[in-house]
């Protein structure tokens, strides 16, 4: 979804990847962002989030740029088990148990209404069982991996 933004006399264009992925990915004028929602993060009047970046005056500290300006959408609710962001299939799955991954590393796909997601490693480790399939039906929130330490 592509919106027109206009703050204090600037414009920008904003586009919005999946508003219901968690986080949300947005592009501001080219800058990719990672914004997540439920933080309720919103900075108090007067006070400045804080950045470079144009909108950094005017917009909720949870807004941060991606590392490497890579999108993720996949939230953990554990530190061991990476968690499935929305219900959908698995098309893909990119490791297996004792890869060693990285932050930002895409693990698996999963496909929702028709739009293939990439669910990307939320922390560095060695993956101790991969818990679903290429085909398996998955649910919002269900394990995907597990992670040693």
């Amino acid at each position: 979804m592509k919106y027109t933004v206009k703050i204090a006399d600037k414009t920008y264009e904003v586009e919005i990847e999946d508003i219901h992925a968690r986080p949300v990915i947005a592009r501001v004028d080219g800058e990719q962002f990672e914004v997540m929602p439920e933080s309720g993060s919103k900075p108090e009047a007067g006070e400045e989030a804080g950045g470079t970046n144009p909108l950094a005056e005017k917009t909720p500290s949870s807004l941060k740029p991606l590392p490497g300006g890579s999108p993720t959408s996949n939230p953990t609710l554990g530190g061991k088990t990476l968690t499935s962001p929305l219900p959908g299939t698995v098309t893909e799955v990119f490791i297996k148990k004792g890869d060693k991954v990285e932050i930002g590393k895409v693990i698996l796909i999963i496909e929702a209404m028709k739009m293939k997601n990439s669910i990307r490693s939320v922390r560095t480790g060695i993956v101790a069982e991969v818990m679903v399939s290429a085909g398996q039906t998955v649910a919002h929130k269900q394990a995907l991996v597990e992670f040693t330490e």
